[in-house]
């Protein structure tokens, strides 16, 4: 279908952003199931909830331009999730490893949900919408803090990896090719 003005554009991204959450949820239960730090659990438990919350948000902005809720299919969300689940395959022998790898693949996920709740604020502020304003503003928030807190504890998980490699007789100045 093509796009010929704003609120058609608008309208794309939110079914777009739509469709992402509900990926993203999935990817995070299957996520949280291969997780073996309880910090990162616990994060991704957190981040489930406020998916949940992010999702009714959404449907109450849908409610307000007085459209139904529906899904777009996000290529990019399919793509990001395609990787984090080869890539905690590939890491499934070494859980210290595989948590940092679920950590890097969360927040790509954060960064492609702040950067389209930012362009989604920014045709709500042009359409003079507040209170759908108000609901993205909430959802870019959460995913600001969400990255903000995996960011932090990166350090942590990198270095329980580094120590699990080391015990396990590998040399964190070798990278060997796959």
């Amino acid at each position: 279908m093509a796009i010929t003005n704003m609120n058609e554009k608008f309208a794309h991204e939110l079914r777009d952003i739509y469709d992402a959450e509900h990926q993203f949820l999935e990817g995070m239960q299957l996520m949280l199931q291969n997780a073996a730090d309880p910090k990162l659990q616990n994060m991704i438990t957190t981040h489930i909830g406020q998916t949940q919350q992010q999702i009714r948000n959404l449907e109450q902005v849908f409610t307000l331009l007085g459209q139904e809720a529906r899904r777009e299919t996000c290529a990019g969300a399919k793509g990001i999730l395609t990787e984090g689940q080869k890539v905690m395959k590939e890491t499934s022998q070494v859980p210290a490893i595989r948590d940092c790898c679920i950590a890097g693949a969360a927040d790509k996920v954060e960064h492609y949900e702040i950067a389209t709740y930012r362009g989604l604020i920014q045709g709500a502020q042009l359409m003079n919408q507040p209170e759908i304003l108000r609901l993205l503003q909430e959802n870019l928030r959460q995913e600001e803090q969400t990255s903000q807190l995996i960011e932090q504890s990166s350090p942590q998980l990198l270095e329980k990896a580094a120590n699990a490699q080391y015990m396990g007789g590998g040399n964190m100045n070798q990278v060997s090719a796959p």
